[in-house]
């Protein structure tokens, strides 16, 4: 008996957008990276990139639980000795808004080739406006 390998057409990838505004940060990036690896379709196959576009809007405006706004750090190491910095989140929102949200589906998705792949058909904007009308994205209910 042969494994079935179900046909992905490439060509037929649907555009999703996503309101971050008051979302809480960890339940957004779980529903993101599952859009992205497709293991919201039948024909998920962990090897294979099954997934669709996620287009993020008002990624300044996501929320995170407990102490973690004040008492999280992220880490940057620039390859020289000494070279580590550090980040809080306020820091990095001001900043770099969209970074808190990549760095939260990215650890979510493997950490291989596929990764890097699935990874690219994520866009995050910090603002309300997206350069992706022309791909005409279908709004979705962001996780709360």
């Amino acid at each position: 008996m042969k494994t079935h390998l179900p046909k992905v057409n490439l060509d037929q990838r649907p555009w999703h957008v996503i309101d971050a505004n008051g979302a809480v940060l960890g339940r957004l990036a779980v529903q993101i990276a599952d859009i992205l690896r497709g293991k919201n379709k039948p024909v998920f196959t962990p090897h294979l990139d099954a997934g669709d576009f996620v287009v993020v809007i008002n990624a300044e405006k996501v929320i995170l639980t407990g102490k973690k706004e004040t008492n999280k750090r992220y880490m940057a190491y620039s390859g020289w000795r000494g070279g580590e910095s550090y980040a809080t989140v306020a820091q990095l929102r001001a900043r770099h808004p969209e970074r808190l949200l990549l760095h939260a589906v990215k650890g979510m998705l493997p950490k291989n080739r596929l990764g890097s792949v699935l990874l690219t058909k994520l866009k995050v904007y910090r603002g309300a406006q997206h350069p992706h009308a022309a791909q005409r994205p279908a709004p979705l209910a962001a996780a709360h």
